[in-house]
């Protein structure tokens, strides 16, 4: 397995679990309801609905950096808005689109060469290898913030 490939199962590891510290992404979300992802128990926090939304937003801006895009981050891009319906469909969606985005940048990444992990990139860190190293830190820290969050039932 090259580094490349390794990141990748990192990235995976994250949102489908097989990890050490627990429950990745998609097991964190897979029994939190409408109520509880729209539910803001701890004042002037984002919601499991914001965070997912957010954290979907990453790993779009990251695979389109990694295709070349180079347009700065919006704070509309950063934490995208809620919405308009805030029903089961909608947040079953939000959930399926977040695993389908980081999937993406997973098998995105998996395919790169190990050369252009160390190539220049928009943002900062400015290089593709601690771009995507912190693209699974992101998740991950934002995870924990969904368990913390569930735990106000």
């Amino acid at each position: 397995m090259n580094e490349s490939q390794r990141i990748a199962d990192q990235i995976r590891r994250a949102v489908h679990g097989d990890a050490w510290y627990g429950d990745g992404i998609a097991g964190l979300l897979k029994d939190v309801s409408v109520a509880q992802a729209t539910g803001r128990p701890i004042p002037n926090t984002h919601t499991i609905w914001e965070i997912v939304l957010h954290i979907t937003a990453w790993a779009d801006i990251i695979g389109a950096r990694l295709r070349g895009v180079s347009e700065p981050v919006t704070p509309d891009q950063d934490w995208p808005a809620m919405p308009a319906e805030v029903g089961d469909p909608a947040w079953n969606q939000a959930v399926v689109t977040c695993l389908a985005a980081h999937d993406r940048l997973a098998a995105q990444t998996q395919m790169l060469s190990e050369s252009r992990l160390s190539e220049p990139i928009t943002g900062d860190p400015p290089e593709i290898y601690a771009q995507l190293h912190g693209i699974v830190q992101h998740s991950l820290y934002h995870a924990g913030q969904i368990s913390i969050l569930k735990k106000f039932r």
